[in-house]
C-alpha cells in the first residue's frame, strides 16, 4: 500500500505543489522490508519527538529587526515584558519572571523561597527537576508514581517526610495535572513548600483553572521542543507578590538600579530575541494545538486497535495542549518489548523516545549516593520500560501519522516473524 507523501492541512510539506506526488513512502508487507532487517526506510527523512514549532516566520522576522534597530538586546526590554504580560493574562496568575531556562528558573526558586535539607520529588521525570536541587545543595527524595496518571503518588510522599522535609514538587506529565488537591492537603498538614514542573503544562487546566497559579510557585519550560517555545527559555509564575520581587533580583545578580546589590545572584535572564520568538509562539497557540489535538485523535483511533499498546489519554473535561503522544507497551501481549519496537522505529526514520528512562534514581550522582532508592519505586521501575512517545506537532502530517500507526501496527501483527528474524541475525551494530 502507497501513501501520498505530500503535506496536508495541518502542515503543508512542499511549497511547490509539483512536488507533490516525487516523494512517496510505502507501509511494509513483510518484515524483511523492515529497514532494520535491510529494507529502504518508511521515511527518507527523520521525524522526530519534539521539532520546534515555528509560527509566521515573517511576524518574528518583523520582530527581531525592531530589536536590532532599538539596540536593546537584554535586561527587560520590550519583548521580554510583553512576553510576561502575555503569559500572565493567558493563564491567570499575577507574576511571570521570565528566564533563560527553566533549570536555572527551578535553581533561582529553591534560592528564593527558601527551600533546604530534601525536597521530595518523583523520580519519573526529566533529569533537571533533580539535578537543579542537588545543584543548590538540596537532596532529592525519589517517590514512585501512580500508574495510571504518571505522576507522583501523594500517599507515599506523605511518607518520606521526614524532619529535614523542606518541601514537595510534583510534576505535570505529558501536560497531565497531578492530584493538586491531595498535594495541597499534604503540604499545608506538614508546613511544607509546594512547588510544580510544568514543562510539559502550558495551555493545560485543572478543574477548570489553567495550571500556573498552584502551589507557591510553578515552573514552566519554553525549550524549543514544547509546543510554546523561546528557543531556549523558562518561566517561574506566582501570585505571591514578595516572592517575585526577589525571583526578579535574583535573576540578574541581585542589582536594584544600576549599581546596587541587594542579594547573592545569577544571571539567568531571558534575552530580547528568545522573548521574541515567545511571542511568535503564544500568536500560534491556538493553530499548534488545533494540529496536536488532530494529530492526538488520529494516533488515539489507530492505536486503539492495536494489542499490547495503550494510549496515554487526555481528559477532554480539561483544556490541554496535546503535545505529547505516549504509549505503553505490554510485551506480553504485544509480542515485541518496547525496546525492541524503539530499534525498528529508529531504522525507519522514526525517532520514539524512551522518555524518561532510567529514572532519575538510576542515573549519576544518585545511583551512587542512594544506591536502594529502586526498592520503594516499583511503580517507575514498571514504568520505565514500558513508555515510549512518537512524534506529533506541527513538523508532522496526518500522513506521517497515518503512516507511523500503520508501521507500529504492522509489527505487532508480525511479532512472531519479527522475533525470529532477530534471533537469525540480530540487530545490525548501527543500532
Amino acid at each position: 500500500m502507497y501513501i501520498n507523501r505530500v503535506g496536508d492541512a495541518d502542515n503543508p510539506r512542499f511549497e511547490d505543489p509539483s512536488q507533490a506526488n516525487i516523494c512517496r513512502h510505502s507501509v511494509k508487507s513483510h518484515v524483511e522490508e523492515l529497514a532494520i532487517f535491510g529494507g529502504p526506510p518508511v521515511f527518507p527523512y527523520k521525524l522526530h519527538v519534539g521539532r520546534p514549532n515555528i509560527g509566521e516566520r515573517s511576524a518574528l522576522l518583523d520582530r527581531i529587526n525592531d530589536i536590532l534597530d532599538r539596540r536593546w538586546l537584554t535586561n527587560d526590554g520590550p519583548c521580554l515584558q510583553q512576553f510576561e504580560k502575555h503569559i500572565c493574562e493567558l493563564i491567570g496568575v499575577k507574576h511571570c519572571v521570565a528566564v533563560c531556562n527553566a533549570t536555572i528558573g527551578l535553581e533561582i526558586l529553591a534560592k528564593a523561597i527558601g527551600l533546604s535539607g530534601e525536597v521530595i520529588v518523583p523520580s519519573f521525570t526529566f533529569a533537571a527537576t533533580a539535578h537543579a536541587l542537588r545543584w543548590v545543595g538540596i537532596t532529592p527524595v525519589f517517590c514512585d508514581i501512580d500508574r495510571a496518571t504518571h505522576n507522583i503518588d501523594p500517599r507515599q510522599a506523605e511518607e518520606f517526610i521526614s524532619a529535614r522535609t523542606s518541601g514537595i514538587i510534583g510534576v505535570h506529565l505529558w501536560g497531565r495535572p497531578c492530584n493538586m488537591d491531595a498535594l495541597v492537603d499534604l503540604t499545608q498538614r506538614h508546613g511544607l513548600t509546594l512547588l510544580f514542573d510544568s514543562a510539559h503544562a502550558f495551555g493545560c487546566s485543572y478543574k477548570g483553572r489553567m495550571i500556573g497559579g498552584f502551589g507557591d510557585a510553578e515552573i514552566f519550560s519554553f525549550h524549543a521542543t514544547k509546543f510554546i517555545n523561546t528557543f531556549e527559555g523558562g518561566a517561574v509564575v506566582t501570585n505571591k507578590d514578595e516572592l517575585a520581587a526577589k525571583l526578579r533580583l535574583m535573576r540578574n545578580f541581585g542589582f536594584v538600579g544600576l549599581d546596587t546589590v541587594a542579594c547573592l545572584g545569577t544571571n539567568g535572564k531571558m534575552n530580547e530575541v528568545c522573548a521574541a520568538m515567545g511571542l511568535n509562539s503564544v500568536a500560534s497557540m491556538d493553530t499548534f494545538i488545533e494540529i496536536n489535538r488532530r494529530h492526538y485523535d488520529r494516533y488515539r483511533r489507530q492505536m486503539a486497535i492495536v494489542p499490547g499498546i495503550s494510549l496515554a489519554l487526555y481528559d477532554e473535561g480539561e483544556k490541554n495542549n496535546y503535545q505529547y503522544i505516549v504509549l505503553e507497551i505490554e510485551e506480553e501481549n504485544a509480542g515485541v518489548s518496547r525496546d525492541i519496537l524503539e530499534k525498528i522505529l529508529w531504522a525507519e526514520n522514526v525517532l520514539a523516545r524512551r522518555y524518561f528512562h532510567p529514572g532519575c534514581h538510576s542515573m549519576e550522582p544518585y545511583r551512587t549516593e542512594q544506591p536502594t532508592a529502586s526498592a520503594h519505586l516499583p511503580n517507575t521501575q514498571w514504568l520505565v520500560e514500558r513508555i515510549i512517545c512518537l512524534p506529533t506537532g506541527s513538523a508532522v502530517t496526518s500522513n506521517d501519522v497515518a503512516s507511523i500507526c500503520a508501521l507500529v501496527s504492522f509489527v505487532i501483527e508480525n511479532a512472531a516473524a519479527v522475533q525470529e528474524r532477530l534471533a537469525m541475525g540480530g540487530f545490525p551494530a548501527s543500532l
